[in-house]
């Protein structure tokens, strides 16, 4: 067993911009709000989710055109 330390992974929003939203698992989002675990978005960001959008908000581009291809 090694004693070596591990640093602490840096983690940081979203880069899409304030308030721009990403499409991600709901059972994810759900245990990502309550125990702050990381979530992966459509479009391959990896973030805690920290706000629930409102309706109208804006969505990253990325994520819309991968879920919109889902339903071709």
């Amino acid at each position: 067993m090694s004693t070596e330390v591990l640093e602490k992974p840096e983690l940081k929003d979203a880069d899409t911009g304030p308030e721009m939203f990403h499409y991600v698992d709901k059972t994810k989002m759900t245990e990502s709000a309550i125990l702050g675990t990381l979530v992966q978005a459509l479009c391959g960001e990896v973030f805690p989710v920290t706000k629930v959008p409102k309706p109208g908000a804006p969505v990253c581009p990325a994520c819309k055109e991968i879920y919109d291809s889902f339903s071709d």
